[in-house]
């Protein structure tokens, strides 16, 4: 990947990537409420910068339960990453049990874009590439 830092912090590192023209976005261990709304904000903030269609969305590191911001996330959030021009949408699982189910509660508050969930990286960046 030949990417961009655009954002980096403590909880989510966000980066341009300009083979594939996608934001490629790496979350941190430690999740909650707060720091999934800050940087799905900041996400959000990413795409319009770019102008990007796609994300690949790493969750691979995530190790903790963040539930409690699945409807937001479903809701809110993923409507206005839709209006911003996002229309396809990698979510790579963590293997944490808990933040798997945090994924699956958010997919079920959302209906645009086109979300798929998937167990590997390689497989994500694949069918990203095709859409």
């Amino acid at each position: 990947m030949a990417l961009r830092t655009l954002y980096e912090d403590a909880t989510i590192s966000i980066y341009y990537d300009f083979g594939n023209d996608w934001l490629y976005v790496d979350w941190g261990p430690d999740q909650d409420l707060t720091s999934v709304q800050a940087g799905a904000l900041q996400m959000l903030e990413c795409l319009k910068q770019e102008r990007c269609r796609k994300v690949l969305n790493d969750n691979r590191q995530v190790q903790t339960i963040w539930a409690d911001a699945a409807e937001w996330g479903g809701k809110v959030w993923f409507p206005a990453m839709a209006a911003a021009g996002l229309e396809y949408f990698a979510w790579v699982y963590s293997p944490n049990v808990y933040s798997r189910l945090s994924t699956d509660l958010t997919l079920q508050h959302t209906t645009k874009p086109i979300v798929m969930t998937f167990d590997n990286l390689d497989t994500a960046s694949s069918w990203l590439r095709h859409m």
